[in-house]
């Protein structure tokens, strides 16, 4: 059995499940007692006991019986099939050198699956060859690339400004009977729910302190919310990618869920979720390439320091994914991700 909110995971007999149903309402553990009378009141003490230390049960007014109400309440329609989100927060990362040794073993066991696909024997139709076009747009697009290596330039005000708007930005509003105007952005969402949110991690920003800001995209303005070690937090937030401290900013992207959860109560929606995550981030890796910067994005992260580090709770708000820029280091070949 797995707590998919506190991650804990432990094999189980059958009359320790038949416990947990037991204590699945609110219940003295004398109550037990009668409901158990093949067992001693000492052993089903030591039964409860040992679900509770393992947080498979919680005691009553206590702040574990309240988060645990707080997320059925909050996520009671995507429930139990939502239990993804929470059960793939905090896993372990690898450093570089063990995803290398893990990745030869896989090697070693199998080749890769292949990384195309074509149909033998379908009826083929060759397009035109696609020429280069001298228009920004494509030379934005193919110019996109994933970078790691920074050279720990400052960014000014100005043009993170110009990143954050173009991504995040309201830049207008739709009719949409029964639920009146709502938010156009950059990015499609669905429904025009629009839950994400984004907060800036300042590390060399020209005109900025060194901080956590949130970005209020419908005001186009940045909420100051504490002073951090930007560098030491950039490398922690992404799980220890070093090369980030010498990056200029770093965006944590989050989801606020009840804007979704609100119109969508059926699970299939936290699919669309994820999916405006990667439309935002693709937005902003085409936006910071034509602003000459280079950009970064992980879903390696640590998501309950960072959810703790911005004030968030994890249950109506979560971190999803870390994107970052920088002045790209000359001369340095690029990543070809």
């Amino acid at each position: 059995m797995i707590n998919y909110l506190t991650l804990a995971s432990a094999s189980a007999d059958p009359e320790a499940v038949r416990i947990l149903h037991l204590l699945e309402n609110w219940v003295h553990a004398s109550d037990l007692f009668s409901l158990l009378p093949e067992y001693s009141p000492k052993s089903i003490l030591a039964g409860v006991r040992q679900l509770v230390e393992n947080s498979f049960a919680v005691k009553e007014d206590t702040p574990e019986a309240r988060r645990d109400a707080d997320l059925a309440s909050v996520w009671s329609t995507w429930l139990p099939h939502g239990s993804f989100h929470f059960a793939t927060k905090d896993v372990a990362f690898l450093s570089p050198s063990q995803g290398n040794r893990l990745f030869k073993k896989y090697l070693a066991e199998a080749p890769q699956p292949p990384l195309s696909k074509n149909y033998a024997n379908a009826p083929r139709i060759q397009l035109p060859k696609q020429r280069i076009e001298d228009s920004e747009f494509q030379r934005v697009l193919l110019a996109r690339k994933t970078h790691r290596d920074y050279s720990r330039e400052y960014v000014p005000l100005e043009v993170i400004s110009k990143l954050l708007h173009g991504t995040w930005g309201v830049t207008g509003k739709i009719d949409a009977p029964p639920f009146g105007r709502l938010f156009h952005k950059t990015s499609p969402s669905g429904g025009a729910r629009h839950p994400g949110e984004v907060y800036l991690l300042a590390i060399r920003v020209k005109g900025l302190s060194q901080g956590l800001y949130h970005y209020d995209g419908l005001r186009n303005r940045l909420e100051r919310l504490r002073s951090v070690r930007a560098e030491e937090k950039a490398v922690e937030y992404a799980a220890g990618q070093d090369f980030l401290r010498d990056a200029s900013a770093v965006f944590l992207m989050t989801a606020v869920f009840p804007r979704v959860l609100w119109k969508y109560r059926f699970t299939r929606a936290y699919r669309v979720v994820l999916l405006d995550a990667g439309h935002l981030c693709q937005t902003f890796c085409l936006v910071a390439t034509w602003l000459g910067l280079a950009p970064f994005c992980t879903a390696a992260m640590k998501d309950s320091l960072i959810e703790k580090d911005l004030g968030i709770d994890g249950i109506r708000e979560s971190a999803l994914y870390i994107a970052a820029v920088g002045v790209p280091v000359a001369g340095k070949p690029r990543s070809n991700r």
